[in-house]
């Protein structure tokens, strides 16, 4: 059973720790430092190619989640602390906050000015991926018309079958992921099923953890039956195995991993090598096969170009970090899945 401890609802994460993983790439005299909240398993063959692209540059990557990389990057941006050289995050909203406040340093070039109004701001922040939420289920358990295509299915399979999914459900824990949080803010903007969502999940016993690759390894087991928007690049890693994804047919939100230069980077030439290269054609072919950039033709994914929702880099999405607008979240939250006497 989820509980939530609203302990603080300010703009700072609570109980953040530091990177969760680290790796280092070529062996240049040049060192970039790269903060991110990819997983190093998903980017590494892209990092070894930058680096045999740019045999001048080692590239010092560190594995963050993304409340933590945020508390970081602002502290940094405030003078405490070793400020990395490029950032990049799944937790846009968090990245846009920190444009916002003078904490990047533009760049132009002909690949980051040809990218879409939506996937770039100010010239300091900019879209690599794209990414689908979507839902994931275990393919040994569920099958044939008992797969949810919509959330309309999925509330609907809740109704008819909470025995057999008490307990067997999963999501991200909006407290602790920054990323999870950015997708309950947005289906709240987005889906007349939010409540009913949150309502049945909480019927169900749902568990709430920080991270993708928990939940889907969860999944993938037959711990979990279903997941429900969950980042849809490391899905994509295990589709087959255990492993089923659908694009929710309603509609399905859209991610762009967001990239920015801290203003005190210290090796801000590598970083800007580092960002035409991502939105290049060799690197975004790569991004591709390994699910961060996902296909637009209906053909292929089976949805519609109605139902795709991208989240724009924006300044709407600063409402996301609003205090009133987290103190809402976490108040729905909480009175959604806590339990008088739960554990």
């Amino acid at each position: 059973m989820i509980r939530i401890l609203i302990l603080l609802l300010t703009l700072l994460p609570v109980g953040t720790t530091a990177q969760e993983a680290t790796a280092t790439f070529g062996t240049g005299g040049s060192t970039l430092l790269l903060r991110s909240t990819t997983d190093l398993s998903i980017i590494r063959p892209v990092m070894e190619r930058f680096t045999e692209r740019n045999p001048d540059i080692r590239v010092s990557y560190e594995q963050w989640g993304s409340n933590a990389l945020f508390e970081a990057s602002r502290n940094a941006c405030e003078g405490e602390g070793v400020s990395a050289d490029a950032i990049f995050t799944s937790a846009v909203h968090q990245a846009l906050f920190l444009v916002n406040a003078a904490c990047a340093r533009p760049y132009r070039s002909a690949l980051t000015t040809a990218l879409p109004e939506a996937r770039r701001w100010r010239d300091e922040l900019w879209g690599i991926s794209e990414e689908p939420a979507v839902i994931v289920y275990n393919s040994d358990a569920l099958e044939g018309d008992r797969v949810p295509r919509s959330r309309f299915e999925l509330l609907d399979l809740m109704r008819r079958q909470p025995e057999a999914l008490r307990g067997r459900i999963a999501t991200y824990d909006i407290e602790a992921s920054g990323l999870g949080y950015l997708f309950a803010h947005a289906d709240s903007l987005e889906a007349s099923t939010f409540g009913a969502m949150l309502e049945a999940l909480a019927r169900m016993d749902a568990i709430a953890t920080c991270c993708s690759a928990e939940i889907i390894d969860g999944v993938a087991s037959g711990r979990y039956h279903i997941a429900y928007n969950v980042l849809g690049s490391y899905a994509a890693q295990r589709a087959g195995r255990h492993i089923g994804v659908i694009l929710p047919e309603d509609y399905t939100l859209v991610l762009s991993r967001a990239y920015l230069i801290p203003k005190q980077a210290g090796n801000a030439p590598a970083a800007e090598r580092l960002l035409d290269f991502l939105l290049g054609a060799e690197a975004q072919t790569m991004l591709a096969d390994i699910g961060l950039v996902m296909s637009v033709d209906p053909s292929e994914t089976g949805l519609l170009p109605s139902a795709r929702r991208l989240i724009p880099l924006s300044p709407p999405l600063l409402r996301a970090l609003d205090g009133s607008t987290r103190a809402r979240m976490f108040h729905l939250w909480a009175n959604a899945f806590e339990r008088d006497g739960g554990g």
